[in-house]
């Protein structure tokens, strides 16, 4: 399932962005591709913020307002993460399921908040073709991303598949609210849990968990600004409200009352 804008902290200010389902022949290996697109007026910038998903991104980047053309791996992150957008461009990225990290890098954990250049000339030349072409552009970039990876990766393994579970237990099922939780749906030990989740992600399962329940929270904090923060912090599993506003602090650097004022329906 594709969620329009969870984890985009300020929809409002985006230039154009479109997720978009991976061919299903690429299913065990992207979550969804996402495409920004933008053309900013000279003397202008726009940043874009994010509390990213508990996964690695493989992005084609193309234009004048990302620092160039390239293909790069993106690790991870610990904290919010910003692009900072001008002049005219786009990327096309995937979210990637730890299948088809284990083909791009033996250590995710040595990518955590940052990036590495990949050299794939061939790939950046079939997406940059596909977004200059008409309608349906972002389809045709989509499928040949999506269409590299599957040569690149080749058949996904037993473990591999096991490891896509488990990111999907602790990415998006909000009934697993504990490491010990997900390591029984699993049918595995919590230190086997945890070895995957470093071997595939370079985050522990904790913190996966924690960054999907903030990323839930600010979802709900910002589509309902009248919703009551202890109901947010009860129904997400946290303690209690101050639980929750020390999460938002750490990660965002601003407490989840500040980021209402700032972030409902209508504000840019």
């Amino acid at each position: 399932m594709v969620i329009p804008t969870r984890g985009v902290l300020y929809p409002a200010r985006l230039p154009q962005f479109h997720r978009l389902p991976p061919p299903a022949e690429a299913a065990d290996l992207v979550v969804w591709c996402w495409i920004p697109e933008w053309d900013i007026e000279p003397g202008r910038s726009s940043r874009q913020e994010l509390v990213s998903f508990p996964a690695l991104n493989l992005v084609v980047e193309g234009g004048e307002g990302v620092g160039g053309s390239g293909v790069v791996l993106a690790g991870a992150t610990t904290r919010v993460s910003h692009r900072d957008l001008s002049g005219r461009g786009w990327g096309v990225g995937a979210l990637l399921r730890p299948a088809a990290v284990a083909a791009l890098t033996d250590t995710p954990g040595a990518l955590l908040d940052r990036v590495e250049a990949v050299g794939a000339p061939e790939l950046q030349s079939a997406v940059a073709t596909a977004m200059a072409t008409g309608e349906g552009h972002r389809e045709r970039a989509a499928g040949a991303l999506c269409d590299w990876l599957r040569e690149r990766v080749g058949p996904v393994s037993a473990p591999a598949r096991h490891a896509n579970a488990m990111s999907e237990l602790l990415m998006a099922d909000p009934s697993v609210r504990t490491p010990e939780q997900a390591a029984a749906r699993l049918a595995v030990s919590v230190r086997t849990l945890q070895r995957m989740a470093h071997r595939y992600v370079g985050l522990s399962p904790a913190a996966m968990i924690r960054r999907r329940r903030l990323q839930e929270a600010a979802e709900r904090i910002r589509s309902d600004p009248a919703t009551d923060l202890a109901t947010v912090a009860a129904e997400l599993g946290y303690a209690d409200q101050a639980h929750l506003s020390n999460d938002f602090r750490t990660a965002l650097g601003f407490s989840p009352s500040a980021y209402r004022a700032g972030a409902g329906p209508g504000r840019a």
